[in-house]
């Protein structure tokens, strides 16, 4: 399963680093394979049990760096028909 997200919190000014750091620190430690995107980023986790649990530590690491409101915009590609990894997604669009 591969998932896209942007986790963000309102209210907090113009520069996020620091709470984008502490997202990507949480994925870092989980072991999933990830890419950062300008503007979100893509992990491959093994299911939605997984996904949800992930973007609880993320939010959760959020809070704890102070953000009052947190937006999470999350986008899932859950193919059944074969695995599916961001490798293989960009594969996919260079080959045709």
């Amino acid at each position: 399963m591969i998932a896209q997200l942007s986790v963000y919190p309102i209210g907090e000014g113009t520069s996020l680093g620091r709470f984008v750091k502490k997202g990507v620190a949480v994925i870092e430690r989980s072991g999933y394979t990830y890419e950062i995107g300008g503007m979100s980023t893509t992990v491959e986790v093994p299911d939605l049990n997984a996904l949800f649990d992930l973007v609880k530590e993320i939010h959760a690491a959020h809070v704890a760096e102070g953000a009052r409101r947190v937006v999470i915009d999350l986008k899932v590609d859950d193919r059944r028909d074969k695995k599916a990894t961001i490798e293989s997604k960009r594969a996919s669009v260079k080959n045709t």
